[in-house]
């Protein structure tokens, strides 16, 4: 069987593994965050500091088949954020907000159990459960953020405009409005001025 080009040019076939959060192709890209790249994230420092900065938080795949930038483009990816807590605190994502605010963007959950943290810009902040087969839609001008809030990896697939650009220094200079401890063996949400 020969290849057959795609409308953009390209003859890599992305092959997806859903429920195992794996992207497959020449063109798909990978990045890893691990928790000496997240310094500041999490409010308990020593409890931070006494991690293996090499232990993976989480782990982002995505196939851009247009650049970055391209008006009327769609990008498409997946995260695998790990079970975890520093301190009282569960892993989560570091956080963004689109550059280009007038783009949204969709999450669907395939494993795992999370929240969906959006934060408004008066800082009100809003958690929505993610659980197998949940969709979520997130606003443009929304701050967001994923916990993993379970005990196995939490997993879900992510489609977002191609010139929506990413804002991660706001979140790291003022950070969220609420933050998810564990209280009583049970997620909580703590919000913060």
């Amino acid at each position: 069987m020969s290849d057959v080009q795609s409308a953009t040019g390209s003859t890599a076939a992305i092959k997806l593994e859903w429920n195992a959060g794996l992207m497959q192709g020449a063109q798909v890209q990978e990045s890893a965050k691990k928790i000496g790249d997240l310094e500041n994230l999490f409010r308990d420092r020593d409890a931070w500091a006494g991690i293996d900065p090499a232990q993976e938080v989480y782990r982002v795949r995505w196939w851009a088949p247009v650049p970055a930038g391209s008006e009327g483009g769609l990008f498409w990816g997946v995260t695998v954020l790990q079970p975890g807590k520093v301190g009282n605190e569960f892993f989560m994502t570091q956080g963004h907000i689109h550059a280009n605010q007038t783009r949204a963007e969709f999450y669907t959950t395939v494993s795992g159990k999370g929240l969906l943290l959006q934060m408004d810009r008066e800082r009100n902040t809003l958690a929505e459960q993610m659980t197998t087969g949940s969709l979520h839609y997130i606003h443009g001008q929304n701050a967001h953020r994923v916990v993993n809030v379970g005990d196995s990896p939490l997993i879900f697939w992510a489609c977002w405009g191609s010139d929506a650009g990413y804002d991660y220094a706001t979140i790291r200079e003022r950070g969220f409005s609420a933050i998810i401890i564990e209280q009583d063996a049970s997620p909580m949400i703590v919000h913060r001025s």
